[in-house]
């Protein structure tokens, strides 16, 4: 079974993320960020692999430290769940239209992190969310996840359809990329042998 469990306590948060990487897209996602919850229910939705998160934190102070250091814990399960990495495909990608949003995707499960972001979010904040917490997810996952990820916005006017198809476009991107290659799936998908 490729799923592993991650528990995270600092002086900030508590964090437990679960995931099952061959799921249906199952997800019961509680981080006491409403907003920060919906976007993490699209990730397992359309990446098909199962969530289960709990986090608690500092939110008398923001959200900051709850919604990356959920991206730290789900990157560490993401490696955990992977092992080896024998059989993957490795990459992912995905051009991916919301509305007026287009966003697009592509990542590699290299073990080399390495974070691309040029989306712009015109607004603050979506709700009560600050927006620049976006993309600090994407680097926590994307650092401890070992992913080297590409995301662009190439369009978009409404902040919520942006940050919502980036989540989206990521998702499909790494459902790619973690799925069995059949051809290949005996095999660590890189001339060096390992990943």
């Amino acid at each position: 079974m490729r799923t592993a469990k991650i528990t995270r306590k600092t002086a900030e948060t508590e964090i437990t993320v679960e995931i099952n990487l061959d799921g249906t897209g199952a997800y019961d996602n509680q981080t006491g960020v409403g907003f920060f919850d919906h976007m993490l229910d699209q990730l397992s939705r359309h990446s098909l692999i199962d969530f289960t998160i709990r986090a608690k934190g500092d939110y008398h102070i923001d959200d900051h430290h709850t919604v990356e250091d959920t991206g730290i814990a789900l990157g560490q399960a993401l490696v955990q769940a992977l092992g080896d990495k024998k059989g993957i495909r490795r990459y992912g990608s995905c051009l991916l239209p919301m509305d007026d949003a287009l966003v697009r995707a592509a990542l590699d499960l290299s073990g080399r992190p390495y974070l691309v972001w040029n989306v712009d979010l015109p607004t603050a904040k979506i709700g009560t969310f600050d927006t620049e917490l976006v993309r600090e997810f994407f680097q926590a996952l994307s650092t401890h996840g070992g992913i080297t990820l590409h995301v662009d916005a190439l369009h978009g006017i409404n902040s919520h359809h942006i940050a919502e198809a980036a989540f989206k476009s990521v998702a499909r991107a790494l459902r790619d990329a973690v799925e069995t290659d059949p051809r290949k799936a005996d095999a660590i998908p890189s001339t060096k042998g390992a990943l």
